[in-house]
């Protein structure tokens, strides 16, 4: 913007007034702004009025000289970040920008002469587009540093949450009381029903289910929900709601697997979480349908799920049947239904004689006596068994095991 001579006359006349405009929008004007009081002494009698004399000072040489380089923002984004470290409202940052531009132009006002009408209007129309550079810059500073702090405090969130669940960090840690879990508390794992990544859509998915958490225990829940399963922890002795899948789910929009264990103290956290995640195995081997899942649900077959030198032959009952997939979904079906084999068949969309063809075919090729107790278990133990085997042999899913 080219400026009159009367423009540039009359800013060059401000300019001795810089140090005295500074001090009194610190001390005085700024007082106006809801907490500005309630900053430390030194941010606003040292920083806050040193940048407002730099845009004072900045501003009216420029007016005052059209061949200066344009307006350097670099110490207003400086402060910015700074105020954001600090923690000061961006609604009080912006607002002091505000402000001071306003007491620039009263001083401005203050010092024009009869005739100078004109000039006047040109360095309003000056202040109001310098002003809209300047509060552009603080804005996007500010936010950007609020986001990487945010971001670094999160990942420091995250890491005592894994630290407590692994069991790296132990009992006492110093680290450990920034999360609250002095007492007893409530472990969590979740299938959430998607893979973790890293996309828009997942994020997105992660918060609601944060959400969600959140609100069935009424307070924040430390939660690791991009890894598969999930792990939470609720600083409190509970029972989850008993809808608390159905909440899950239909935030998501898909069906949800969690499993529950107490834990009377951060000692027993990591054991907890271990045990959650088995039982979230168990019930996805055993083909029982998504919900809230306790240990009590699927005693005996964690039991049966526990490797011991038996655990190799009994897990290849089954090798004879690994490569037909229909097989080995129709047994686990047949055996999550109570063996009955009406069930079986309306889950699977199948005639009730093709369930029972499916089933002599697993008897006649893996030797299983399928009817009796003996047999039955043993399938169970199987299935179970090959699914430990797979998972631990390929990290994930093992291919017996069912979302």
């Amino acid at each position: 913007m080219t400026l009159s001579a009367a423009a540039r006359a009359l800013a060059l006349r401000c300019e001795p007034r810089a140090n005295e405009l500074a001090r009194r929008m610190a001390r005085d004007s700024f007082k106006a702004l809801p907490g500005y009081a309630e900053l430390p002494d030194d941010v606003k009698d040292l920083e806050i009025a040193a940048t407002a004399r730099y845009g004072i000072r900045l501003f009216l040489r420029h007016a005052g000289d059209p061949h200066r380089a344009h307006t350097n923002l670099r110490l207003f984004r400086e402060r910015a970040a700074q105020r954001a470290e600090e923690g000061m409202p961006l609604h009080l940052l912006l607002g002091t920008h505000s402000l001071g531009a306003y007491e620039l132009w009263r001083a401005l006002r203050e010092a024009a002469q009869p005739g100078e009408e004109a000039a006047l209007v040109e360095l309003v129309d000056l202040l109001l587009e310098s002003h809209h550079r300047v509060v552009g810059a603080v804005a996007e500073t500010y936010i950007d540093e609020r986001t990487a702090l945010e971001a670094d405090a999160r990942a420091h969130h995250r890491s005592l949450v894994r630290g407590l669940l692994d069991g790296v960090l132990k009992p006492g840690h110093i680290l450990l009381d920034e999360l609250r879990l002095e007492g007893p508390a409530l472990v969590l794992a979740l299938d959430l029903g998607a893979s973790a990544g890293g996309s828009v859509g997942e994020r997105r998915r992660r918060r609601r289910a944060q959400t969600v958490l959140d609100h069935a225990f009424g307070t924040e829940v430390a939660a690791l929900l991009d890894t598969r399963p999930g792990r939470a922890v609720v600083p409190t002795e509970c029972e989850p709601p008993d809808d608390l899948a159905q909440r899950l789910s239909k935030a998501l929009g898909t069906p949800v697997r969690v499993a529950h264990v107490p834990a009377a103290g951060p000692v027993d956290i990591p054991e907890a979480a271990r045990t959650a995640t088995e039982i979230l195995r168990v019930t996805r081997a055993c083909g029982l349908p998504p919900g809230l899942h306790r240990l009590e649900d699927v005693l005996l077959e964690f039991h049966l799920s526990r490797p011991d030198p038996s655990s190799h032959k009994i897990a290849a009952l089954l090798d004879p049947v690994a490569d037909r997939p229909e097989l080995l979904e129709t047994l686990r079906t047949h055996l999550a239904h109570q063996q009955d084999r009406r069930a079986t068949a309306t889950k699977l969309g199948l005639h009730p004689n093709t369930v029972d063809n499916r089933l002599a075919k697993i008897g006649e090729q893996t030797g299983i006596d399928l009817p009796s107790p003996r047999g039955a278990a043993l399938a169970i133990a199987a299935l179970l068994l090959r699914d430990t085997r797979d998972t631990r042999d390929t990290p994930g899913d093992g291919p017996y095991s069912r979302r």
